[in-house]
């Protein structure tokens, strides 16, 4: 009989969901989506993420295309310069990124949460170099690395309304151009020399230019059930001092999740990502490659999302992990394509 009883509290226990809404583990968006919740006044929070993703292969639209297809038939931009080929010669087949992210929010007052992120990346491209100015012989690989500090953020979370079961606010902030944008490394040229010039773009740590961050946030939760969306924009507000600017970035995102217990919290989300082309040039970085090429840096994602949240007891940690898989990719390419992200959270809001 006391067994009995003891295994029917336990059921009970995880079956109850906490009345406190911000004592829930989807209290909380998935792991992915930046600056979704609020705090109390005095309430400080500490964050670590840590992201990777993996591209291979690349994409023009829609549609996949091959190394020797890029090399062979895609125009050059800078073949009115001298030594420069007619089509790209340099094709990269891979990349991947880690990206450490650093938090703290802290709430002055009920309606105002201040939010400031730091970020620390780690970036590798593989190539592919084909001989000479034309053809398909391969000539060779190379590999060009890249870390540091990224660009930092500081934003203001303001509430607009709350209730029993729902909340709601905008988020204005700025980007910092923390990260350097003059990384070099060793390379494999057509005509099989080694020199160590500026990397293009994607390899680059930063922006180099201020942007203004923009967006709203609506979530709630009741029984076992969880929901949310959040738009983000950052517009890059200037040119760099290499007289270009990154193109703007707009992300929508919707997602829902399902209270298996007190503890622990199933979430599926949909985001849809586009990234703008490049505005300017930096005159350092001119190469037969896709990636030194502007007007060819836009894409738009169609993103699914796979994750789970975990409140320790004491409710002042909280583990996440989230997926990304895209679903639907459209890049002006050619383009690496990106195959998937994996998110890793920590937050703790000390006692």
């Amino acid at each position: 009989m006391r067994t009995s009883s003891i295994a029917i509290n336990l059921a009970l226990m995880l079956y109850c969901v906490p009345a406190l809404p911000d004592t829930r583990p989807d209290s909380h968006a998935p792991i992915s989506i930046m600056g979704d919740h609020l705090h109390q006044k005095g309430e400080l929070m500490l964050s670590y993420r840590f992201m990777h993703m993996d591209m291979q292969g690349n994409r023009t639209g829609t549609s996949h295309i091959s190394p020797e297809h890029i090399a062979t038939s895609t125009t050059n931009p800078f073949a009115n310069l001298p030594m420069q080929p007619q089509t790209l010669r340099v094709v990269p087949t891979k990349m991947t990124m880690d990206m450490h992210m650093f938090g703290l929010m802290y709430a002055p007052s009920d309606r105002l949460t201040v939010m400031a992120m730091l970020n620390y990346l780690e970036k590798e491209m593989q190539h592919l170099t084909f001989m000479g100015s034309s053809g398909s012989t391969s000539l060779g690989t190379f590999t060009t690395k890249t870390s540091g500090l990224g660009d930092s953020s500081l934003s203001a979370l303001i509430k607009l309304n709350k209730s029993e079961h729902t909340q709601s606010h905008i988020t204005v902030g700025i980007s910092l151009p923390t990260g350097e944008i003059k990384e070099t490394d060793n390379i494999l040229t057509p005509m099989n020399t080694r020199p160590s010039p500026r990397l293009p773009y994607p390899m680059q740590l930063g922006s180099g230019s201020f942007g203004a961050i923009v967006g709203t946030t609506y979530s709630g939760n009741i029984n076992r059930w969880g929901w949310g969306g959040q738009w983000r924009s950052v517009f890059r507000l200037n040119k760099n001092d290499e007289d270009y600017r990154l193109g703007n970035e707009h992300r929508l995102s919707g997602w829902g999740s399902y209270l298996m217990n007190p503890h622990i919290n199933l979430s599926g989300r949909l985001s849809y990502y586009r990234r703008d082309n490049i505005h300017g040039i930096d005159s350092q970085i001119r190469a037969p490659v896709q990636t030194a090429d502007p007007d060819r840096q836009a894409k738009k994602v169609l993103e699914l999302g796979l994750g789970m949240n975990f409140l320790l007891p004491g409710n002042r940690n909280r583990l996440a992990v989230e997926l990304g898989i895209p679903l639907y990719r459209d890049l002006d390419g050619p383009q690496l394509e990106t195959d998937w992200t994996l998110t890793l959270g920590w937050q703790f809001t000390p006692g």
